[in-house]
């Protein structure tokens, strides 16, 4: 075997795991190729990597406890990368929860309130389950903000939460509902109608399946499979193969079939 092809070969063997792992930096953090660590991209990082049976050492968990941030979704990201990682589960997460249930200033936000709190294995409030139902749009899906557009990934989200929280039913399938209308013919599914398929928005998918107790369509596994680099990682979609790290981050737990929190 030439050394071209010696080189291809190792590079076809590199698995999306392994490619994460490799950009973990010095402090203990994950980044994109010629950047900086940042706590939203190693928390993906550290969620895919345990998803996939990978226990990142002591550094990345410091690294996630030190880094500062006060965006609310970032700190519940960071809840439920750390009980991923075995730490911060004996206290209740500190989140701010208003009267209505909606926990910081989104839906978005509150659904992974909803996900912290269980990663957290604390109960999630009656009234935050109820302001979750209650966003759910007429089609099925839910959105990032309070009356906006529903998108898969939110609904994806959305669906993990509350099957994390216990609730079964006519909500749950009429989010999958909405989810099989955004699937496309090559097996993988779009963020919104419109769009062409994505590989994160295939894996939310997935998650969300799985979550319900119902099988993932083996199409989006298909997709997923055509959009793997040989260096591991995952392409974002045919046409764009962007934050690799993150993309592929995402992809690790639905190749898994673990949804969220992970616990």
């Amino acid at each position: 075997m030439g050394l071209k092809a010696l080189l291809v070969a190792l590079a076809v063997a590199v698995s999306p795991a392994s490619y994460v792992a490799s950009h973990q930096q010095s402090d203990g953090g994950f980044a994109e190729a010629g950047s900086k660590s940042s706590l939203q991209l190693s928390a993906w990082a550290v969620l895919g990597l345990v998803a996939s049976g990978q226990t990142p050492g002591a550094d990345a968990q410091r690294y996630l406890t030190l880094a500062h941030t006060s965006d609310v979704s970032d700190r519940e990201l960071r809840i439920i990368a750390l009980a991923a990682l075995g730490a911060g589960t004996d206290s209740k997460p500190d989140l701010p929860i208003d009267s209505s249930g909606r926990i910081g200033p989104l839906v978005n936000s509150t659904i992974w309130g909803v996900l912290a709190l269980r990663a957290s294995r604390q109960p999630v409030p009656r009234a935050s389950i109820r302001y979750l139902l209650k966003q759910q749009r007429r089609s099925g899906g839910w959105s990032w903000y309070q009356k906006g557009a529903p998108d898969s990934n939110d609904t994806a989200a959305a669906l993990q939460a509350l099957r994390a929280a216990g609730v079964k039913g006519k909500p749950i399938s009429r989010g999958l509902k909405y989810l099989r209308g955004l699937e496309r013919n090559d097996g993988g599914f779009a963020l919104v109608q419109g769009r062409a398929s994505d590989s994160q928005s295939t894996a939310w998918a997935i998650q969300a399946f799985v979550a319900a107790g119902k099988r993932p369509p083996a199409a989006a596994f298909r997709f997923l499979a055509r959009m793997k680099r040989p260096d591991g990682s995952y392409r974002y979609s045919k046409r764009y193969a962007v934050t690799p790290v993150w993309v592929t981050a995402q992809v690790l737990p639905a190749l898994a079939r673990k949804p969220f929190p992970l616990r």
